[in-house]
């Protein structure tokens, strides 16, 4: 029966069905009804994106044959159902109409991920192409999530925590997660501003303490917090030092690092911001194509430069306090963060056996799992049905679907939603690059 509102996304008590028992129920439970639905999905303008030549948000849209404006920054397109910019759908009866439509009228088409998340997609799919440096931030954990959310509703826009994944599609720069101690310890060595800002009693604490003990995570909190809080005066008159600084030694010859690089980068995107200081604290990825990191809540970062496949769970709640112009939330963000150190896992992919062709990427989140499907011309199989539904996007190449008595030729920058149990019958007209979301494959038996 259709869901007449959206259902919490506490856990179920309720067991996950397998693949084959979605499939076994089908009959039941309007089989006969499509399950693969053409989306039309919003790009978002924000100024950190790109122009239309460089940015792969506004080649997708463009490829759709819908309008680009040359001047405006394509920064992200989404995919999915939340309610700051829900996908359409443009086809089968439901034209014009938001994807939640769908999924409450035809509850059947989430599969085993009704029972877990409710009537409503688990997870929010995005293109990004990031030309400037986002904030750096952090996404609440469930709890706080629910209390930023009931307190200032205008700013946190939902209740639900923001675990996500960045999959590099270019070469991909971003800040993630505190840098492992020694690297911290040589930072406030090699750069006396950011000692200083930090204060000396607090570099000593980072100093004295042991590994693994709360007077090393303590410590790392109380240098980060002065750094993030320092008044902006004072902030910019260490910023606008150290840069001119790096500037004079690079003119006598010295070979600057890469981090003190990124610094004269940053200071010149944001002059004077407090982020270019708290940047020392944070690992320094470089991602190449097919490697992706796995945030999860409560984690600094910020994305830097390049493209990357997006997933994370249907949220937009950020934590913003540097390399921004928008509102700084520096208290909550500080108080709420883990204080973990050390390198992130980078992932690469794991291959499927349902397919030569396909890559999991499969983070430690319950809501979402990205998969990479990168058929040559030619190519013919069939995938096996997913226990809860799919988002693909068609990044490169075309290829024709069959699915139950549809069949649809995709192209460049069409997004599909797939329902669960769909049997997909693929046939790749020119080499493709797809990419798509899913309900991660640990919760349920059967996963590609």
């Amino acid at each position: 029966m259709p869901c007449s509102a959206v259902l919490p996304r506490e856990e179920s008590t309720m067991a996950l069905p397998t693949a084959p028992e979605v499939a076994e129920q089908q009959p039941r439970l309007k089989r006969a009804g499509s399950q693969l639905h053409r989306l039309t999905c919003a790009a978002q303008n924000y100024a950190w994106g790109r122009h239309f030549e460089d940015s792969e948000v506004a080649q997708l849209v463009a490829a759709t044959g819908r309008p680009v404006d040359p001047d405006q920054p394509y920064a992200e397109l989404w995919m999915g159902t939340h309610p700051s910019a829900p996908s359409l759908l443009a086809d089968n009866g439901y034209a014009g109409q938001p994807l939640l439509v769908l999924l409450r009228d035809r509850p059947e088409l989430l599969g085993a991920a009704l029972p877990a998340f409710g009537c409503d997609l688990p997870f929010l799919f995005k293109v990004l192409s990031v030309g400037t440096a986002l904030s750096i931030q952090s996404h609440p954990d469930k709890a706080l999530a629910e209390r930023l959310h009931a307190e200032r509703p205008e700013i946190y826009k939902d209740a639900n925590h923001k675990p996500e994944m960045a999959l590099a599609i270019t070469e991909f720069e971003a800040l993630c997660s505190f840098c492992p101690h020694e690297e911290l310890l040589a930072a406030l060595d090699a750069v006396p501003e950011l000692a200083e800002c930090c204060g000396a009693a607090r570099v000593a604490a980072l100093r004295a303490s042991h590994p693994g003990s709360p007077a090393r995570r303590d410590a790392l909190a109380a240098a980060f917090h002065e750094v993030m809080a320092c008044p902006a005066d004072r902030a910019r008159a260490y910023v606008e030092r150290m840069c001119a600084r790096l500037q004079r030694e690079a003119a006598v010859g010295r070979e600057l690092t890469p981090r003190e690089l990124l610094a004269l980068r940053l200071e010149l995107q944001y002059p004077g911001d407090v982020g270019v200081l708290a940047a020392w604290f944070l690992n320094y990825l470089r991602l190449q194509p097919g490697q992706a990191v796995a945030l999860p809540a409560n984690e600094p970062h910020a994305y830097i430069s390049g493209e990357i496949m997006e997933c994370m769970a249907t949220s937009d709640n950020v934590i913003r306090a540097g390399l921004t112009p928008k509102l700084r939330d520096t208290e909550v963000l500080c108080s709420s963060l883990t204080y973990g150190q050390g390198q992130p896992e980078v992932l690469t992919g794991a291959k499927s056996s349902a397919s030569p062709h396909l890559a999991v990427y499969r983070p430690p989140f319950r809501e979402f799992e990205m998969w990479r499907y990168t058929p040559s011309a030619g190519t013919q199989e069939e995938l096996p049905p997913a226990a809860g539904p799919l988002l693909l996007l068609v990044q490169h190449g075309s290829m024709r679907v069959r699915c139950g008595g549809q069949s649809r030729q995709l192209r460049r920058g069409d997004v599909y939603f797939v329902g669960a149990g769909a049997q997909l019958e693929l046939e790749t007209t020119a080499d493709a690059t797809t990419w798509l979301a899913a309900c991660n494959g640990m919760g349920f038996d059967g996963a590609a």
